[in-house]
């Protein structure tokens, strides 16, 4: 462990890297707390049940984002049939997290944080995009959403698609007891013999590395993963400490979104000329809400000038 790695890390927002088995699985704990509280701002007005959710989804976000190497922004999306048609969580590069759910009112029919996740989505898929700019070509996989959880169809994509075994264990915290929303979660990835640092195994051998990480980590408590002061790296010294555990530098994330008003101005000046006025309302103003971080932006028509001229 490194000597910034050494130090406390029981602050939330945080990715902490690691490996075990001496290389041939990797993993990412997750913890975010105070981000949560700006991402699922009460003026968003979700149900304890969709807050719980997205609570989730940004940590499995920021664990698969954290997982690989690039420069833009890494994105988590999920859609389906269900009372919650949409969950998007996205990270950058540089730890930037934003996330938004919709959802219908009418059809949610527990409203307690508790509803399964298959309840809220219903019958739809997961996509994973990784967005690193113009010039770039834009890298996308997509599952359909099987299994009882989000890290279920997660897993069954890395199974098939990229071949590679990956377990997760999550859990949320709602706010109570003077704390706010947290959420954690530890992700383990088998890695083939031979690459990075895994080390070459007879078959036999590595699919007992593996199946004992995997047992371990299902043996974490939801208590352990709620405990805000657990430090994450006494978590995982708890869970693989005598399998040659090797902790890296935490990085920091933060909740940031991306939206601006110049972003704004562009997207309505791209519109059909004639389409503007109708957007406006009686003033001649244009107002264009967030749907991540419920900033209004209030353009003038008169800004507009060149697009809604003959």
């Amino acid at each position: 462990m490194t000597g910034s790695a050494a130090a406390s890390t029981a602050t939330a927002d945080m990715v902490l890297p690691f490996t075990i088995e001496d290389g041939l699985v990797r993993g990412r704990l997750v913890r975010l707390g105070t981000a949560l509280d700006s991402i699922l701002d009460p003026r968003h007005n979700y149900p304890p049940a969709v807050a719980t959710l997205l609570a989730e989804v940004c940590a499995l976000a920021a664990a698969l984002a954290a997982m690989l190497k690039y420069e833009g922004v890494f994105t988590l999306q999920v859609q389906g049939d269900g009372p919650v048609p949409l969950v998007v969580a996205d990270v950058t590069s540089e730890g930037r997290l934003r996330a938004m759910a919709r959802f219908d009112a009418a059809r949610l029919t527990n409203s307690d944080g508790t509803a399964p996740v298959r309840a809220l989505l219903g019958k739809g898929h997961l996509a994973f995009t990784v967005d690193q700019g113009a010039g770039t070509e834009r890298y996308q996989g997509i599952v359909a959403l099987e299994g009882e959880t989000l890290a279920d169809a997660v897993g069954t994509y890395f199974r098939q698609s990229e071949q590679l075994d990956t377990a997760f264990s999550t859990a949320v915290r709602p706010p109570a007891d003077g704390l706010g929303w947290g959420a954690q979660a530890v992700m383990i990835q088998r890695l083939p013999p031979g690459s990075g640092r895994a080390p070459i195994l007879l078959a036999e051998e590595a699919e007992e590395s593996w199946r004992r990480a995997e047992i371990l980590l299902g043996s974490l408590t939801v208590a352990e993963l709620q405990d805000p002061t657990l430090m994450p790296e006494h978590l995982l010294y708890r869970l693989y400490h005598a399998e040659s555990l090797c902790l890296f530098d935490p990085r920091s994330l933060v909740a940031g979104c991306r939206c601006s008003r110049e972003r704004v101005v562009e997207t309505l000046a791209s519109l059909p000329a004639d389409e503007l006025p109708s957007l406006a309302d009686a003033e001649g103003r244009v107002t264009v809400t967030c749907e991540f971080c419920r900033t209004d932006h209030v353009i003038p028509l008169t800004e507009l000038v060149p697009a809604v001229s003959p």
